[in-house]
């Protein structure tokens, strides 16, 4: 088993919902939530919108590699309504789900990077991984969650 520890947003349709319905797809999918974050407003980060974030963070355990934890954080995506436009920025979305780490694996793939490379400098991460792993290494930077 592996821990897994995910960043969950919404910004558009009904952002509490989204995120509650997600939790509940990944522990029927992919492994049993052990902690969950607050779930804080934020602003959006790298594009305009007029919607403010939704984003939470949970931390699970699972039998799954990382590559079929990507396909099936797709899947409850798609079965929360959301669509890829394929555009390469930010845009409005009613749900991301992003890996940010699985155990202290660092993968470079063409569509999977873990640790997720930009979690260090968004506060909206941070500050949920903070409450529930404090004390979680960053396999690259080698710090603490609460150092970051």
């Amino acid at each position: 088993m592996e821990q897994l520890i995910l960043s969950l947003g919404s910004n558009s349709s009904d952002r509490l919902t989204k995120i509650k319905q997600a939790c509940d797809l990944i522990q029927k999918h992919i492994g049993t939530i052990e902690l969950q974050s607050d779930i804080i407003q934020t602003k959006p980060w790298g594009f305009e919108s007029k919607n403010d974030f939704l984003n939470s963070a949970v931390s699970l355990f699972t039998n799954l590699t990382a590559r079929q934890c990507l396909s099936k954080i797709h899947e409850i995506e798609s079965l929360l309504g959301r669509t890829r436009s394929g555009s390469a920025g930010y845009e409005d979305r009613c749900i991301d789900i992003d890996i940010l780490f699985y155990g202290q694996q660092i993968i470079n793939e063409k569509d999977l990077t873990v640790p997720h490379p930009l979690l260090h400098v968004r506060d909206f991460v941070l500050t949920p991984l903070k409450q529930i792993v404090p004390q979680f290494e960053h396999p690259v930077f080698k710090k603490k969650i609460e150092e970051l």
